[in-house]
C-alpha cells in the first residue's frame, strides 16, 4: 500500500487540513517550502501537535516529488498555552484588584511601571520618566522617609518590603497605597532587582477611620449615660463595662474582661435573697430581648446593694448571627424606697401604723373567697373603744391620738404575727384571725377585753379608764359576701355595747340562715345517695360550626340528677351544695367516666368530632383529682383523646392558676383539647392567657345575649375574637337564643355557636342517630 497525498493530509485535524493543503499547493506552484505547527490525529485517535516542514523538488520546472518531516511538539505547545493562560489570569487578577506592577532595577537604577501604576499615582505615562524619582516625587511628605527606609531595609535583607504609605497625585488628592515586593539577589546575595505590586486601600482606611470615630463616639456616649451597660460574647463572658457598671458592680473593665457574667453581675431576689435567673443566658437561649424579674437586687463586689431594673438584648451581625448580648440596667433603689413608702402609706394608717380600712377589706375579701373554695374557718373581731370621746373632748385631739397609739400597741401584743390588726377609722379597729375557730377567737377577744380593763390612760395627771366592745363573727361560707360579714360584725359590736360595754358578743346565725344551711345539708345527703345509686344521667347540647364544614358532631356534656320518683332535677338545684360540701370532684369523676364510655361505642365514635366535658373549680384546684384523671386518661386510645375537650371556667382557672396550668399541660400532652369557659367574666381575662395553653375560648353568655342591641357587648366580643386569632385558638359563642344573635356572631368570625336557639339539651343517647353516623362515615372516607 502506497499512501497518497490525500491520505497524509487526512491525518491532520479537520481545522488544519485547509492550511496544510494550501501550503503544499503553494510549494508545488512556486517552490516555497512550508514550516507549520498544526494539530494531528494519530492512528490511535490521539490529538497531538507536530511541526511539519517540507519542500517540492522540481525537474525542468515540473514538481516531481514532495519531501518533508514531522516533529512532535505537543509538550512545548501545551506549556506555551499554560503560560498564556497563567498570564491571562494574572492580568485579570491585577485588573480586578486594581493592582499595579513595578520593577526596580538596582543595577541600572531604573524603576519600571505598568499602566496600572500610572493610573494609581495619577501620573501621565507619556510625560513621566519611569525612574525612582517618579515614585519619590508622589510620596506624601509625612510618609516619604518611612517608605524609603522600609525599601532600603528590604534591599539590605533586614525585613520584607510590605508597607503602607500615602501618595499625593498630580491633582492634589491623597490616597493610601499598600506596597509589597520580592527582592531578587545574585549568587553572592546582593540585591539586583525588586519586583512588586501596589494597590489602593484608601476606601478601606477611610472606612476604618470612620468606624473608629463611630466606636469612639459610642464609647463616649455609653460612658456618659446614667445607665449601666455590660456587653458579653456569645458564651456569656464579659467583653466591656461602662463606668457606671464598674461603679455598681465594683469591678473594673479590665478585671471583668473574659469573666462569666454571673461572677461580676451578682443578682438576687430582693425579698427571698434567692439567686435570680441570669438575663444574658436567657437572652442567648431565646434570641430575643428579655427583662429582669421584679424585685431584683444587685450585690456589688464590695457588698453594696442596688435595686435594679434591666433588659438584655441580643447583638447580631448583618447576617443575623448572634454575636453576644448587651445588658442595660439602672439603679432604682430610691424609686423602690419611695414606691414602698407610698404603698405602705396607701395600705396603713398614718397615726398608728396599723393596716388601714381599704387594705383590711381587701384581705377580708380574699379570706372569704378562700373559705368558699376550701371551707376553711376564720374569725373577725370588730372593736370599738369605750369612753374615747370623753378623752378626746376633755384632753384634746393630741391626747386622743396618743390614746389610739397606746391602744394599738396593746392589741398588737395579743394577736399572732400572721393575723391582721387594722384601724378602721376613728376609734374603731378590726382584727382578722386567720384559721381560727370560735373558741380560740373567743379567748383572743376576751384577752383584749381583760387587758383593756386593766389599762389606764394618763394625761396631765388625769387618769381615764378605756374599755373595748368587741363583735366576734365566724368567717365561713355561710356568708355570701364581705358586706354581710361586716354588717354582722358591726351588729355584734353594737350588741356588746348595749350589754354593758367592755365585753365580747358572738354573732349567731338567724333562723333563716339556719334553714338555708339545713337545706344545703339535705342536698348533700341526696347527692351522696345519687352517687351511690348511680342516679345521675348525661344530657348533651350540640355546638354548631359557623365557619367551614364540620366533619362530625360537636357537643357539650351536661348532668342531671334522677330523683327517687324518676323526675329530672336540674343542676342548679344540687351543684351549689356539691361545691360547698366538696362533692363536686366526685360528680366530675362520674361524668368523665360515663362520657368516655359513651364515646367509645362504635356509632358514637364515628359521629362525634368533639365532646366537651365541664370540670368544677374544686377539681381544678385538687391535685389528687389531677393525678386520678391523668391515670385514667393516659389509658385511652389516642383517637378517643382527640375527640375530648375539657372545659374549665375562667374563674376556676384564675383562682387556681398554677394548678390549672399544670393540669392543662398534662391533658393537652395526651391530645385532649382544653376550652376556657365563661371567658370575659373575669377582670383580667387577657392577662392570664399568657400562662394558660388552651385550644378554645367560650365567650361568656353575658356578652352574647345582648350583642345585637348593646354596642359595648359587640365591641367586647370583637376584642375577644381578635385575641383568639392572635393566640391561634377557636371561639364558641354561648347562649345564642335567636336568629339575629346567631347572624351577628357569625359575622364577627366566631367559629362555633351554642344555645337554645340551635339545640335544647337532651339525653345524650339521642344526640347521635344512624343517619348522622352514615354521613360522618362518608365524610371520613372522602377525607
Amino acid at each position: 500500500y502506497k499512501p497518497t497525498l490525500d491520505d497524509a493530509i487526512n491525518f491532520y485535524a479537520e481545522e488544519a487540513r485547509p492550511i496544510i493543503t494550501k501550503a503544499v499547493e503553494d510549494s508545488m506552484k512556486g517552490g516555497k517550502p512550508w514550516d507549520l505547527i498544526l494539530p494531528l490525529i494519530t492512528q490511535q485517535g490521539k490529538r497531538i501537535y507536530v511541526r511539519a516542514f517540507g519542500s517540492t523538488e522540481f525537474e525542468n520546472g515540473t514538481p516531481k516529488r514532495l519531501t518533508g518531516a514531522f516533529q512532535d511538539v505537543t509538550g512545548s505547545i501545551e506549556q506555551q498555552k499554560s503560560l498564556e493562560e497563567a498570564k491571562r489570569r494574572v492580568d485579570l487578577a491585577t485588573e480586578a484588584g486594581q493592582i499595579g506592577i513595578w520593577e526596580l532595577d538596582l543595577i541600572q537604577q531604573c524603576l519600571i511601571w505598568d499602566a496600572r501604576m500610572f493610573h494609581l499615582y495619577g501620573a501621565d505615562q507619556a510625560n513621566e520618566n519611569n525612574t525612582y524619582e517618579l515614585w519619590a516625587k508622589h510620596l506624601h511628605p509625612d510618609d516619604k522617609a518611612g517608605a524609603e527606609r522600609v525599601l532600603n531595609e528590604a534591599i539590605s535583607g533586614i525585613r520584607d518590603f510590605d508597607t503602607e504609605f500615602r501618595i499625593v497625585r498630580d491633582n492634589g488628592t491623597v490616597r493610601h497605597i499598600r506596597g509589597a515586593a520580592v527582592v531578587i539577589r545574585d549568587s553572592s546575595g546582593t540585591a539586583i532587582r525588586l519586583v512588586g505590586v501596589n494597590w489602593d486601600i484608601t476606601d478601606q482606611r477611610e472606612a476604618e477611620a470612620n468606624l473608629a470615630q463611630q466606636h469612639e463616639l459610642l464609647r463616649v456616649t455609653l460612658n456618659s449615660i446614667g445607665d449601666s451597660v455590660i456587653t458579653t460574647d456569645d458564651r456569656g463572658e464579659i467583653t466591656w463595662l461602662n463606668p457606671v457598671a464598674e461603679r455598681m458592680t465594683g469591678w473594673s473593665n479590665e478585671e471583668a474582661f473574659g469573666r462569666p457574667l454571673t461572677q461580676v453581675f451578682h443578682i438576687v431576689n430582693e425579698q427571698t435573697r434567692a439567686p435570680t435567673e441570669n438575663p444574658v443566658e436567657t437572652c442567648l437561649e431565646q434570641g430575643k430581648i428579655v427583662g429582669l424579674a421584679n424585685h431584683t437586687l444587685l450585690i456589688s463586689r464590695h457588698g453594696e446593694e442596688y435595686g435594679i431594673e434591666d433588659s438584655a438584648a441580643p447583638i447580631r451581625d448583618e447576617r443575623g448571627n448572634l454575636l453576644g448580648v448587651v445588658l442595660v440596667f439602672h439603679d432604682v433603689t430610691e424609686q423602690r424606697r419611695m414606691s414602698g413608702e407610698m404603698s405602705y402609706r396607701a395600705t396603713h394608717d398614718e397615726l398608728t401604723g396599723l393596716v388601714n380600712r381599704a387594705e383590711f377589706e381587701n384581705r377580708l375579701r380574699r379570706l372569704l373567697q378562700l373559705t368558699h373554695e376550701d371551707g376553711s374557718v376564720h374569725a373577725l373581731l370588730y372593736i370599738d373603744l369605750d369612753q374615747f370621746k370623753i378623752v378626746n373632748d376633755a384632753c384634746g385631739h393630741t391626747a386622743g391620738d396618743q390614746l389610739l397609739q397606746q391602744v394599738s400597741k396593746l392589741m398588737s401584743e395579743r394577736v399572732r404575727a400572721g393575723d391582721t390588726l387594722a384601724r378602721l377609722g376613728g376609734d374603731e379597729f378590726g382584727i382578722i384571725l386567720a384559721h381560727c375557730n370560735a373558741d380560740q377567737a373567743q379567748r383572743v377577744a376576751q384577752q383584749i377585753c381583760d387587758r383593756m380593763e386593766e389599762f389606764r390612760f394618763v394625761h396631765d395627771g388625769r387618769r381615764f379608764r378605756v374599755g373595748t366592745s368587741i363583735g366576734l363573727v365566724q368567717i365561713s361560707n355561710a356568708f355570701a359576701n364581705m358586706a354581710a360579714i361586716l354588717q354582722a360584725a358591726d351588729t355584734s359590736c353594737y350588741a356588746a355595747k348595749e350589754a354593758g360595754r367592755n365585753r365580747v358578743h358572738t354573732w349567731l346565725d338567724t333562723d333563716q340562715a339556719m334553714r338555708e344551711r339545713h337545706g344545703e345539708m339535705q342536698w348533700t345527703e341526696r347527692i351522696e345517695h345519687a352517687l351511690d345509686e348511680d342516679r345521675f344521667v348525661l344530657f348533651a347540647q350540640r355546638i354548631e360550626r359557623l365557619q367551614g364544614n364540620a366533619r362530625g358532631i360537636h357537643a357539650e356534656v351536661l348532668i342531671r340528677m334522677l330523683d327517687e320518683d324518676g323526675s329530672i332535677i336540674p343542676p342548679g338545684a344540687f351543684l351549689p351544695a356539691a361545691e360547698r360540701f366538696h362533692l363536686a370532684s366526685r360528680i366530675d369523676k362520674w361524668v368523665v367516666k360515663q362520657a368516655i364510655a359513651w364515646l367509645q361505642t362504635d356509632e358514637n365514635f364515628v359521629a362525634i368530632e368533639s365532646l366537651c366535658i365541664n370540670l368544677s373549680g374544686q377539681s381544678i384546684g385538687d391535685r389528687a383529682f389531677h393525678r386520678h384523671m391523668m391515670e385514667k386518661l393516659s389509658l385511652l386510645d389516642l383517637n378517643i383523646c382527640k375527640r375530648l375537650c375539657i372545659e374549665i371556667t375562667e374563674t376556676a382557672a384564675v383562682t387556681n392558676l398554677a394548678d390549672a396550668a399544670l393540669f392543662i399541660e398534662g391533658v393537652r400532652s395526651l391530645g385532649i383539647q382544653v376550652a376556657l369557659d365563661d371567658f370575659g367574666a373575669g377582670a383580667s381575662s387577657f392577662g392570664y392567657l399568657k400562662n394558660l395553653k388552651i385550644d378554645v375560648i367560650k365567650i361568656d353568655g353575658q356578652f352574647i345575649k345582648d350583642i345585637v342591641d348593646d354596642p359595648l357587648d359587640d365591641a367586647a366580643v370583637r376584642c375577644f375574637v381578635d385575641v383568639a386569632k392572635v393566640l391561634g385558638v377557636q371561639t364558641i359563642a354561648e347562649y345564642v337564643d335567636k336568629e339575629t344573635v346567631l347572624k351577628r356572631v357569625s359575622e364577627l368570625g366566631i367559629d362555633y355557636a351554642q344555645g337554645f336557639y340551635l339545640h335544647k339539651p337532651e339525653p345524650i343517647e339521642r344526640l347521635v342517630c344512624k343517619s348522622v353516623v352514615r354521613e360522618c362515615e362518608k365524610s371520613i372516607v372522602s377525607d
